[in-house]
């Protein structure tokens, strides 16, 4: 008889073709979120589980599965999942790093471009049939050619952001907590964050989310940045204070933002969505078919190896 497998929605077919291989799949039928009793009924039985970032794995779910040998995020973050207890109980915990770095890169350069260039702005102040012709004056933005990006967490993703500045030549600073293991093959700069601060025209967030990083970007980091300075994140929403971002765009004490995570997902103050110099996209940073379907095959096979007494390509614990 296979094993259970709880999956908490449904993912790309290669992996549950996949998956259908070794487990006997419970899946979530409801095109929405879990809550978080339908969680602890779901997981019951399962042997296995593949999670998502906005599923709360805490101690009450995992308790509830008293069968329960591995679970699989269904992303590279995993902070939703209480990790510590799930190693005390002998729990694997696995994610999907690496397989979306490139996917959302290229998403942090997208809104590079958007917020620089004011693209969703434009485009509604054209749908709502307001362009009457060419103007001197209009919607003028940001050059990004040639201007000082700074990387707060220059790990994959970062690396990858910055290689793609080089294109733009821009001149590249980074803060990082801990040494950067690898040689960059381009150009750079390590510094501390608050010189960052001070002199980086857009400045682009990848992070982990922890107790370190909870709000490493609030009032005192924003009274440092330029006037003209840019803000992105595509990494965890928490590493900003959000009210003291909507304060900062509010004032124009910065330029823009360009934001794809945000601090209560799927809640979004109205005072942000009110705002026109910033553009907001749904968390959607490795939302590309060719990666989402890596994910999920990656996320089935570290269930299956561990199920099957294999070490999993990517566990955390």
């Amino acid at each position: 008889m296979k094993p259970v497998l709880f999956l908490t929605r449904r993912i790309p077919e290669p992996a549950i073709k996949r998956l259908e291989e070794k487990f006997t799949l419970k899946i979530n039928p409801y095109n929405r979120a879990l809550t978080h009793q339908e969680l602890i009924e779901g997981v019951k039985d399962a042997e296995a589980l593949i999670c998502l970032l906005t599923d709360n794995i805490d101690k009450e779910v995992i308790s509830a599965a008293p069968k329960l040998k591995v679970i699989s995020s269904y992303a590279v973050g995993y902070n939703n999942i209480e990790v510590e207890y799930a190693t005390q109980l002998g729990i694997a915990v696995c994610n999907t790093p690496g397989v979306l770095t490139e996917t959302t890169a290229d998403l942090t350069w997208a809104l590079i471009l958007a917020t620089c260039r004011r693209i969703s702005e434009s485009e509604r102040f054209l749908r709502k049939g307001n362009f009457k012709g060419w103007e001197p004056m209009l919607m003028l933005g940001l050059d990004v050619y040639g201007k000082t990006l700074g990387i707060i967490g220059m790990g994959r993703i970062g690396q990858a952001v910055a290689k793609r500045a080089t294109g733009f030549a821009m001149r590249i600073i980074y803060y990082n907590d801990v040494p950067v293991s690898n040689t960059l093959p381009f150009e750079t700069t390590e510094t501390d964050l608050q010189t960052l601060l001070k002199e980086a025209d857009i400045i682009t967030l990848h992070l982990p989310l922890t107790k370190e990083t909870f709000h490493l970007i609030g009032k005192e980091e924003f009274a440092l940045m330029k006037e003209n300075a840019v803000l992105i994140n595509t990494s965890r929403g928490a590493v900003i204070d959000e009210k003291e971002l909507i304060k900062a765009l509010s004032e124009k004490r910065i330029f823009s933002a360009g934001l794809d995570v945000y601090e209560n997902e799927p809640d979004i103050p109205q005072e942000l969505l009110a705002l026109e110099n910033v553009v907001l996209l749904p968390h959607i940073g490795s939302a590309s078919i060719e990666t989402r379907t890596k994910m999920a095959l990656l996320a089935a096979e570290n269930a299956i190896a561990v199920m099957e007494g294999r070490k999993p390509p990517a566990q955390v614990n």
